[in-house]
């Protein structure tokens, strides 16, 4: 593993200070920034995923002058998997290493980043749009909890890999089960690792988190959120999938067709991503090698003794 070129990766749950640290750490050992987030990658989605304001100059994305990766890359009404990703992550991590920067991947999407660091190698079945169609409309008539037994009947082991309350991953596992005719467990593998990786969470209290989530909630109201969910449904529909599967818009999209109150959306917005950061957590507790610190002192000195063995 030593021998192998070196990466670190910044993790955490939503609204922990991870792009912050991410920056200064960047800043401190000539780094750059691949975003391992599952909806920084879509254009047009820009207060309601909290994204930083990124300046756009020949091409390439920068936050306070460090580059960063993988963010507007596809459309919402675009398709786009964990295997797209972890290609294209690897193949820029590996352009930034051959220019002797170092890469650092920075994110809550818990897939994302354990696809890139153990590896994976991943199904290969083309989406069914008729098989999709009719788990979704079994979603909709008997609810997800359905869907979700009916995988794990399946697929003991899928409640490791899938996350129970993301209804794409477990539409796309039943999606592999049933194309082909074995566990989605069983379709996944993992490599050798391509990197000797360094994985370093932020760690708050949930107390602190709630705040700081009530806070960025408030914020985006105020920089426009409802104005920017007005222009993405004029742009994609009322029944994009992205908008639809997306904490900040699922929400704003009933208080713009008259179903709820602007006050009771924006609760459920603070509930909902205090929700989804608590299943980040779950997740990440599960995994081994991550360093948990509070503090950028604690991280940059991990990174030093990191890059000196």
């Amino acid at each position: 593993m030593s021998k192998l070129p070196k990466l670190i990766v910044i993790l955490g749950p939503t609204a922990s200070g991870k792009t912050e640290i991410a920056i200064q750490l960047a800043r401190k050992f000539s780094g750059e920034i691949i975003s391992a987030d599952s909806r920084s990658i879509y254009k047009d989605l820009n207060i309601g995923t909290a994204k930083p304001e990124l300046k756009k100059v020949n091409g390439l994305y920068t936050y306070k002058n460090i580059p960063h990766y993988l963010v507007n890359i596809v459309r919402p009404d675009e398709k786009f998997s964990a295997a797209q990703f972890k290609s294209k992550a690897v193949q820029k991590i590996k352009e930034i290493q051959k220019n002797n920067k170092l890469p650092f991947l920075v994110g809550g999407t818990g897939l994302y980043i354990k696809s890139v660091v153990e590896n994976y190698s991943f199904p290969g079945v083309a989406a069914d749009k008729k098989l999709r169609q009719k788990l979704k409309k079994t979603q909709k008539d008997k609810g997800l909890e359905f869907l979700w037994d009916k995988l794990i009947r399946l697929d003991p082991k899928a409640k490791k890999i899938v996350d129970k309350d993301n209804p794409q991953r477990v539409i796309r596992a039943l999606e592999v089960c049933l194309k082909k005719n074995k566990p989605f467990s069983k379709t996944r593998g993992k490599k050798e690792p391509e990197f000797n990786t360094l994985q370093i969470g932020i760690k708050t209290s949930r107390k602190n988190l709630d705040k700081q989530i009530n806070k960025r909630v408030q914020k985006m109201i105020k920089l426009g959120l409802i104005n920017e969910v007005k222009k993405l449904v004029k742009k994609y529909g009322y029944n994009n999938t992205i908008l639809n599967n997306t904490i900040g818009y699922q929400e704003i999209i009933p208080y713009l067709k008259n179903k709820t109150t602007k006050k009771q959306a924006i609760e459920n917005i603070k509930t909902n991503t205090k929700q989804f950061s608590r299943r980040q957590l779950t997740w990440f507790k599960k995994q081994r090698d991550i360093n948990w610190i509070k503090t950028f002192k604690q991280a940059k000195k991990l990174i030093k003794n990191f890059l000196n063995n």
